[in-house]
């Protein structure tokens, strides 16, 4: 409990009518009677406080949050009084978090309900943890202010950013997934698994054409194909240190995860199964599945993951991958290559290779090619310049390297990984090679 603004606010006048009858005594009767009158106000204001009611107060929120993505969080309170209420709002919300909206204030009618809505935007995934309600509840005079928490403690689960998955499966069903960057390569008659019998169009080419059909009707029959269905797919994320890095407010770690879901949907779509294996960290294995809940799955299996403060071992992983993973698959290693991995990498590239069909996805550090537009003003500058160019050169023939060796890689920044991964996923599925 402590004063509120209008009692600071009488005290002050109190006081200035004390000065006055100081240097003008006939007035000293108004200022005692002025000085009884605030107390007997600020007494009566004190004992209704204290006959206040508490609030009922309770959140509106998803159990559920995309990592990043900004939502509404409504707190709705009930005034059980038989006045009006003014009170000072303040929801203790997860730590690392952008909040619009807080604190706010709210006048309750009697025997009414209010509601206040902020705006939060979560950063880290994982639980999130909501504490208790702070209230600022005034007395009706506003003289005092009393303090309190109230309601319930709260958890959401914070998943991956899954906008983009939502946004691709709108635009699929439209058959405009150009729209997003991801590019259908398709040829028409060919594939790799037999779909259907029709007839013959301009630009089918004479190997599609099915004689004994033609011979039956009397017209050209084409045999028409679409890509095969039933493979696996297994997602290898290093949760290594390297993978902490951030170019803006979410880390590689979570670009990272945010591709693989969108890649575990599209293949999900197209009858593969999806599973899940993390190196260099915390360790979590999903053997491939098919169906509906694979996206569910893969999400309730990440939305905690952290990346750890560990070095990426690439031979351990690929010897583990090689127990687990019996059945041939594509495997997709999302990680953050430097050029003195190549004698552990290759190694272990090589190991899986002769089973196994591997994409390595390497991110690159958005931070280098920024210092190499700032200007440069002197011999520091120049030598750092120098530095990052002989960086991104050996980075360079390490992939080059890796390609060579019938392996395919992806260097990209992690703004434009999941895009650039579905799109060598369905060139992979077009082309057979899996």
């Amino acid at each position: 409990m402590i004063p509120g603004r209008h009692l600071f606010f009488a005290l002050w006048f109190w006081l200035v009518a004390g000065i006055t009858s100081a240097f003008m005594p006939a007035t000293s009767v108004v200022w005692i009677s002025l000085g009884v009158l605030l107390a007997s106000m600020a007494s009566v204001d004190l004992l209704r406080m204290f006959l206040l009611k508490t609030p009922i107060v309770s959140r509106e929120l998803a159990t559920a949050w995309p990592q990043g993505i900004e939502h509404p969080v409504t707190v709705k309170l009930t005034n059980l009084n038989r006045c009006e209420i003014k009170l000072g709002v303040f929801d203790h919300y997860p730590t690392g978090a952008d909040v619009k909206g807080l604190p706010a204030e709210l006048n309750i009618p009697a025997d009414n309900w209010a509601k206040c809505v902020y705006q939060l935007r979560l950063l880290q995934r994982g639980v999130a943890d909501f504490g208790l309600v702070q209230l600022r509840l005034y007395s009706p005079w506003k003289f005092w202010q009393r303090s309190l928490k109230v309601g319930r403690p709260e958890q959401v689960q914070v998943y991956p950013n899954y906008a983009p998955i939502m946004k691709y499966a709108i635009l699929a069903t439209d058959n405009r997934t150009s729209q997003m960057g991801v590019l259908r390569k398709r040829r028409r008659g060919e594939g790799l698994e037999f779909h259907q019998l029709r007839e013959y169009r301009d630009g089918d080419v004479l190997r599609q054409v099915d004689w004994n059909a033609t011979a039956r009707t009397r017209k050209l029959i084409s045999r028409q194909y679409q890509e095969e269905r039933d493979q696996q797919i297994l997602f290898v994320i290093d949760c290594g240190r390297r993978m902490r890095s951030a170019d803006g407010s979410i880390s590689h770690f979570d670009h990272a995860l945010n591709a693989l879901l969108l890649l575990a949907h599209v293949a999900s779509r197209q009858g593969d199964a999806v599973g899940l294996m993390t190196s260099a960290g915390e360790q979590r294995w999903l053997a491939p599945i098919k169906g509906g809940a694979v996206l569910n799955t893969v999400m309730n299996k990440v939305f905690d993951l952290q990346p750890g403060t560990a070095a990426a071992d690439y031979s351990s992983t690929a010897v583990e991958i090689m127990k687990r993973q019996r059945k041939r698959a594509l495997i997709v290693w999302i990680t953050n290559l430097r050029d003195e991995d190549s004698d552990d990498l290759l190694p272990a590239l090589h190991m899986l290779r002769k089973k196994h069909l591997v994409l390595l996805a390497s991110l690159r550090e958005q931070a280098v090619y920024n210092a190499l537009e700032q200007p440069m003003t002197d011999l520091d500058d120049a030598l750092g310049c120098a530095a990052i160019h002989e960086y991104l050169l050996r980075r360079d023939e390490m992939h080059a390297k890796i390609r060579r060796s019938n392996i395919q890689t992806l260097d990209v920044t992690p703004q434009k990984l999941p895009v650039n991964l579905v799109n060598q996923y369905w060139d992979i599925k077009s082309s057979g090679v899996l």
